[in-house]
């Protein structure tokens, strides 16, 4: 893979800068508006990541990646999975949306689903696609996993680790697992760690847990802050440490 800095000039040279693009679908009579980005140079297989946004919705971390992803050759489309006129005005607001999906896991997947049809859509091989997401987004991810779906495999990002359904049955998980965790992270308890990991044993599944020194939550979110104490901030090392875990990741299982 080219270093990231040799594609940037590389597009720059050439003139050919990679766009999202808003992209308007439904989940039965509930309009969502996700984004599309194709790469200028696409890679050779073709691969596909579809992002899914923290809490509040399709923000700047999400766009972000998904822009440096397509600089990278990759097909992104970043989710909407709260659909217009439930966007989150604020924390309180985004707790509830969010907290209703946890709940409603199956309405969750059901718009992980449709947005991955999107990404397909737009022109990833259906073969070689990766869900990755941040905070809420993480639990997103984690779920597609324990939903089976026809993926390489779920990076959650500083992601929620519980099933917040309640006990459910642990089915075995076929697709890759990486977790990338704010090894100080007070939203996430260390019995629920320990339950996580129980859990992708007993689902026989073939994961990876990092976490980062002195990271509490959203530690990838530029917007956090970074006062630790509380809870969540923005930590540059560990941003870029798991950046890097991540491309790691998709190096290896999208190889063959």
């Amino acid at each position: 893979m080219k270093p990231i800095l040799t594609i940037a000039m590389t597009l720059i040279v050439s003139g050919s800068f990679a766009q999202l693009k808003p992209v308007a679908y439904q989940d039965g009579q509930q309009q969502l508006k996700g984004l599309v980005i194709s790469p200028a140079k696409a890679t050779q297989k073709k691969a596909g990541v579809l992002i899914l946004p923290a809490w509040k919705g399709i923000d700047n971390t999400a766009k972000e990646s998904a822009e440096k992803l397509a600089g990278l050759g990759y097909y992104a489309f970043v989710a909407d999975i709260y659909g217009e006129g439930h966007y989150p005005k604020d924390a309180k607001e985004a707790g509830q949306q969010s907290g209703y999906y946890k709940k409603n896991v199956a309405a969750y997947q059901q718009r992980i689903k449709l947005a991955l049809q999107q990404l397909i859509k737009a022109g990833a091989d259906p073969a070689r696609i990766v869900v990755i997401g941040y905070c809420f987004g993480g639990t997103g991810a984690l779920e597609a996993a324990r939903a089976d779906f026809p993926v390489k495999g779920v990076v959650s990002i500083h992601g929620g680790l519980a099933q917040y359904a309640g006990e459910r049955a642990v089915n075995p998980i076929h697709t890759k697992v990486l977790v990338l965790h704010g090894a100080d992270d007070p939203s996430m308890t260390n019995e629920q760690v320990l339950g996580f990991q129980q859990e992708m044993r007993t689902a026989k599944a073939d994961w990876q847990m990092i976490e980062y020194a002195n990271a509490v939550h959203a530690f990838t979110d530029r917007e956090a802050g970074n006062d630790n104490s509380k809870g969540a901030a923005y930590n540059e090392l560990a941003s870029k440490r798991s950046w890097k875990h991540m491309l790691l990741f998709f190096d290896e299982i999208l190889a063959n």
